[in-house]
């Protein structure tokens, strides 16, 4: 580890002009040393991994570029994360930016606070017409000082938001395999060791959209994302236990609902096993009051009857119903 240094790691896959817009945001930080680490994802466009040897040669000893088979987000990060040498760690989608400062407002805030192992600050959003909303993205213009319980039920930042000290990175371990959640699965992994915050009050990044490809969209029911979903949220479920969180925690009463609902999808997708499974972990969530609640045995009874499959068809068809009388 090199004292001080920010290592930045940034997966692409076919965005040659991103790529270098990310790139750039990085190189206009006012903070030095830092490491850009590019992983390639397996770019078929024939123009991205050229647009990356570029960046290399354009800014020698600052960046750097590895390639692999292309297997999601997550991995490309793992792949970044084994070269990182810094102290401090930033992962950055390729389409999206850091805003001048960042560096500087959050090293300096993880040094003045030395038992909190993530910085964040403020992060806004730019929809794909180039319009950048005025308020700040998802909860990155509130202080909080732990990642858990809140981030049980919601992914309240995005990944150019926080930075990393590379010790709870290390001890969180490697990414998984996932391609969807993945982050939001990490994420919940650091919260799990205690994730303590250092609050930056000034904007950081930029999450941007735009019309191409993206790993998020997809459709509801597609059993390849719920398949992903579904073990995502397997996980961080078992994290918030790790925590400590309990029933008692409005938070797990949430994600216990929306556990419930993503089993009803599984279903709705053709997915027993999954859709059992989420159930299961569901009720777990609820409590052992709330488990024993008229929706929960019902829809056990049903499930047990006609099939869960069957079920998450049949719940999906009467949602439908439901929100066409709103």
């Amino acid at each position: 580890m090199t004292s001080g240094l920010v290592s930045v790691i940034v997966p692409v896959f076919n965005r040659p002009q991103q790529l270098r817009e990310a790139v750039a945001s990085v190189l206009e930080q006012d903070y030095r040393p830092v490491q850009i680490i590019i992983v390639d994802d397996g770019s078929t466009d024939g123009v991205t991994p050229t647009t990356a040897q570029e960046l290399v040669v354009g800014n020698p000893g600052l960046v750097q570029v590895a390639t692999q088979a292309n297997a999601g987000p997550g991995q490309a990060r793992e792949c970044g994360r084994k070269l990182a040498r810094g102290e401090f760690i930033q992962y950055l989608d390729s389409d999206d930016v850091l805003l001048p400062g960042k560096f500087s407002a959050q090293v300096a805030a993880l040094n003045a606070e030395p038992q909190a192992d993530v910085a964040y600050g403020i992060t806004y959003f730019r929809d794909h017409t180039g319009k950048c909303e005025p308020k700040p993205h998802k909860d990155t213009g509130i202080r909080k000082d732990a990642m858990f319980p809140s981030f049980l039920n919601s992914r309240w930042w995005d990944t150019s938001t926080p930075l990393y000290r590379v010790n709870v990175c290390e001890k969180a371990g490697e990414w998984t395999h996932l391609r969807l959640e993945e982050d939001w699965e990490y994420d919940c992994r650091i919260a799990s060791l205690g994730g303590r915050l250092a609050y930056c009050p000034v904007p950081v990044s930029e999450t941007r959209d735009h019309i191409g490809d993206r790993i998020c969209r997809g459709h509801a029911i597609d059993p390849t994302r719920l398949r992903q979903r579904a073990a995502a949220e397997s996980l961080i479920f078992r994290h918030a236990l790790a925590y400590g969180l309990t029933p008692d925690f409005p938070e797990m009463q949430q994600f216990s609902r929306s556990m419930f609902l993503l089993a009803r999808q599984c279903g709705a997708g053709g997915l027993a096993e999954e859709a059992r499974s989420l159930f299961v972990l569901a009720r777990l969530a609820a409590g052992e009051v709330r488990a024993k609640g008229k929706d929960f045995r019902l829809y056990e009874l049903l499930a047990m009857a006609f099939g869960w499959v069957a079920m998450g068809k049949i719940s999906r068809s009467m949602d439908r119903l439901r929100n066409s009388d709103v």
